[in-house]
């Protein structure tokens, strides 16, 4: 063995070392994610332009603020037990074949789905946007009813319009369906 073998062999094992730590500690991404989210969320929250003029001690900007103290205090209580030694339990249920590969295409038809409500909410309104999100999630997740599911969700949309635009006060665009719902 040379000497210029030697450095290269224990560089290759260190290196190896640290993508093995990486890999039985890759939980701390979550942190990670967490922490970001949190931060985001109380700088947002507390750059918030709110009026002065509140009535009691709860304002608007104290769930916000809550939500990302709790983030943050979650990303760091996780990160300890991560370097503690904890480890999440591998999912394993009964209707999961964790052999599979990932099912992509439902992925991506769901969220083209969620994207065209976003973009179709405003000029078609809830009922017809939340039809189309009701029967598209359902055709991308196995459903091959084509009589049976655009009727149920076009039923699910409008009851869900009503309940939320006239009993619960929310208001929802109603779109060219305004005047008739």
């Amino acid at each position: 063995m040379t000497a210029t073998e030697l450095p290269e062999r224990e560089q290759e094992q260190e290196t190896r070392g640290r993508r093995s730590w990486l890999r039985e500690h890759s939980e701390l991404g979550v942190c990670v994610l967490l922490l970001a989210l949190g931060a985001l969320v109380l700088t947002d929250a507390l750059t918030m332009d709110v009026e002065i003029t509140q009535r009691g001690p709860v304002g608007p900007k104290t769930v916000p603020v809550v939500v990302g103290i709790g983030l943050l205090v979650v990303a760091v209580l996780l990160a300890v037990d991560v370097l503690r030694g904890g480890r999440g339990e591998a999912e394993g249920g009964e209707d999961v074949d964790l052999s599979e590969p990932a099912d992509w295409r439902t992925v991506l038809l769901l969220a083209g789905v969620f994207l065209a409500t976003a973009v179709l909410i405003e000029p078609l309104g809830f009922p017809i946007a939340g039809a189309l999100l009701f029967w598209g999630s359902a055709y991308a997740l196995g459903s091959r009813h084509l009589d049976r599911d655009p009727l149920i969700a076009a039923v699910l949309s409008v009851v869900t319009y009503e309940v939320f635009n006239n009993l619960l006060g929310v208001p929802l665009p109603g779109g060219p369906l305004m005047g008739v719902l």
